[in-house]
């Protein structure tokens, strides 16, 4: 076999991303505050940039879409925003290191804060919308002791959310790690570790119930009031000692953040909404390009002036990129509040059916880039403060061909059909379906069934057997 030398030329197409694209790409997705030490950092590095004043700034600064009616929110369906933002940004010559984004403290491992360990949890322990926002709210609420305030009601009626919609997620965080956390005073935080354990007696409970004669020393009145002999007594207050009263302090070393908004939503006059950016999160650098022309008249080496060049350039490109993504926020901002007007008016139980594939048709971008947007940007509602990602939802269609349902919402619609059944006339599953249908909502069976399994719900057949078991309790 002849080994022979031959020329071929093959076409192909592949897709090269500059430096100055991934970085822009990158700056889409990075939180406000990661977003400031970013371009402290380039203000450091680049002598071309500076750092603009208010007066120069404020003119041209992207701070609102402007406002929107009532009427215009009826539309939301069938409408698209007029001006799509650039989802790609200019290339500008200049390279960076391959070595530039190599970071020793990257190794290290970061403490993991309070708020940081229970968000994690809350991630999986909750699939429905508005039970991670009525979650997510009630984390942001919990002190570095690990607690809660003793009274919700204010922040249900915030959230647009019954009081028994906050206990039932409440109950859920109770049973997050450390053990205790998210009680709303120290004999309830108590009670939970000791549920935990499996400790949680009538005994015990008394015990709890009563911290006062323990912080009096009454032991007498304790062995009393909890039916046990002072050898009990003496182990049942052992066991309280051994307990955490504060399960939130093992995360207190590490700094917790305030979340600051990107975006604030207020109520306009004609009952439409006006979002705004915040302005206290958004970088305001400018281009010296005076500076430049100065340099580049004296400037004699091509080195030097190569150096220049690419500075201005860099410089060029980030004011660029910060004004874009400014503007792209805002787009996918107000097109959320659109979509989802009757969350603000109502509540969480109107959430409407979203994904990101809507948003990025209505405002023309890319669903990746809506994805990137929603990542880590938060927006204060009259309503509270939440991250973009929770307002999309899984949706459920509709029985007579119309606008389809939130997830959420028919959650929240059977768990209102079982609390309204009567005793003697127990909603099966399949009654369920038959209602909802009714009610115009198609749903199978087996989702309702996992819709109540996932609310802890118990079936007919043990509803029914426990409203039998209280009437014979409850008989003479």
């Amino acid at each position: 076999m002849a080994l022979t030398q031959r020329l071929e030329f093959r076409h192909s197409q592949s897709l090269v991303m500059s430096p100055q694209l991934m970085q822009a790409i990158k700056l889409l997705q990075l939180s406000n505050l990661d977003l400031t030490r970013f371009v402290e950092e380039e203000l450091e590095c680049n002598p071309l940039l500076d750092r603009a004043s208010d007066d120069a700034a404020g003119a041209d600064a992207p701070t609102e879409v402007g406002q929107f009616s009532a009427e215009e929110l009826a539309e939301v369906p069938a409408r698209n925003a007029p001006d799509a933002a650039l989802t790609t940004y200019t290339e500008w010559g200049g390279g960076a290191s391959g070595d530039e984004d190599y970071n020793l403290e990257a190794f290290v491992a970061a403490e993991t804060t309070l708020s940081d360990h229970l968000a994690e949890q809350l991630s999986v322990a909750f699939t429905a919308p508005a039970q991670r926002m009525i979650g997510q709210y009630l984390v942001d609420l919990v002190d570095e002791a690990g607690y809660l305030s003793p009274d919700l009601g204010q922040d249900a009626e915030r959230l647009g959310a019954s009081q028994q919609d906050v206990a039932d997620v409440l109950a859920v965080l109770q049973k997050f790690d450390p053990p205790g956390v998210c009680a709303r005073s120290l004999s309830e935080c108590l009670a939970i570790q000791l549920r935990e354990l499996d400790r949680y007696d009538p005994a015990m409970q008394a015990l709890v119930e009563n911290l006062d004669l323990l912080a009096k020393r009454d032991i007498g009145a304790l062995r009393k009031l909890c039916g046990v002999d002072d050898e009990d007594i003496a182990d049942m207050i052992g066991e309280i000692r051994r307990l955490d009263p504060k399960p939130g302090m093992k995360f207190g070393s590490a700094c917790l953040q305030t979340v600051v908004p990107d975006v604030y939503v207020r109520p306009g006059p004609d009952g439409g909404w006006h979002v705004e950016l915040n302005s206290d999160t958004l970088p305001r650098v400018l281009v010296n390009r005076t500076y430049y022309s100065k340099l580049a008249k004296n400037v004699g080496k091509d080195a030097d002036r190569s150096y220049f060049t690419d500075a201005l350039q860099k410089a060029s490109w980030l004011v660029h990129a910060l004004d874009q993504r400014a503007h792209t926020i805002l787009k996918v901002a107000t097109e959320i509040v659109r979509q989802q007007d009757g969350f603000f008016i109502h509540g969480v139980t109107h959430l409407r059916p979203l994904n990101l594939k809507a948003i990025a048709d209505a405002i023309q971008m890319h669903e990746s880039t809506v994805a990137r947007v929603t990542a880590n940007k938060y927006m204060a509602t009259n309503r509270g403060t939440f991250e973009l990602r929770y307002f999309f939802t899984a949706s459920i269609a509709s029985a007579d061909g119309g606008e389809p349902h939130s997830a959420e919402a028919v959650r929240h619609r059977i768990k209102q059909l079982i609390d309204s059944e009567e005793p003697s006339a127990i909603l099966s599953d399949d009654a369920i379906v038959e209602r909802l249908r009714g009610s115009g909502i198609d749903i199978a069976r087996r989702t309702v069934a996992k819709y109540r399994e996932a609310m802890r719900i118990p079936s007919s057949v043990q509803r029914r057997r426990d409203n039998e078991w209280r009437g014979r309790i409850a008989s003479p």
